[in-house]
């Protein structure tokens, strides 16, 4: 899972998958879930994330991971 956050826009893109999106959800305003071709959950597009969610500080509990880029 990859976390990308855009300033430009002040959109936050949520990687789930190395797959390509193949169709798109508005769930709520502004927020929109990918899926790939067999319906599953790739990515999560969060549009004025910074007035939506706290981006100052990202914790992840009891997830075995790797910090890189």
């Amino acid at each position: 899972m990859k976390l990308n956050y855009y300033p430009e826009t002040d959109s936050l893109y949520i990687d789930l998958a190395i797959k390509s999106s193949f169709e798109s959800r508005e769930i709520s305003e502004g927020v929109v879930l990918d899926y790939d071709e067999a319906g599953h959950l790739v990515g999560i597009d969060i549009d004025n994330a910074s007035h939506k969610l706290d981006l100052s500080e990202v914790v992840t509990m009891d997830i075995p991971h790797r910090v890189g880029t």
